[in-house]
């Protein structure tokens, strides 16, 4: 499901991805290039510079880059762990 994403934001969820390093060989980024140049979703991510990492591909073919709609929790939101929530062993981190 997944073209992109922090690796950590998956972990015992493995069977629910498939995680892509793009950096882990050209193929890989290619194809993200592609997607990510020809895809009306990522536009404003280019307008403003950003990448549109990480990216979300659907089964059905649909593209996301909202953790969100991949049952994801985005980095910042009150939701999210830290790395001291981690440590700690708070529930869900």
């Amino acid at each position: 499901m997944s073209l992109s994403t922090s690796i950590s934001q998956i972990i015992g969820r493995e069977n629910e991805f498939e995680y892509i390093d793009i950096g882990k060989n050209i193929r890989n980024m290619s194809a993200f290039t592609k997607l990510r140049d020809t895809n009306p979703v990522f536009d404003r991510m280019k307008a403003i510079g950003d990448v549109g990492i990480p990216a979300f591909v659907f089964e059905d073919g649909r593209v996301s880059i909202d953790p969100a709609d991949a049952g994801l929790i985005e980095y910042g939101s009150p939701e999210a762990c830290s790395i001291e929530d981690h440590k700690s062993g708070r529930k869900g981190c």
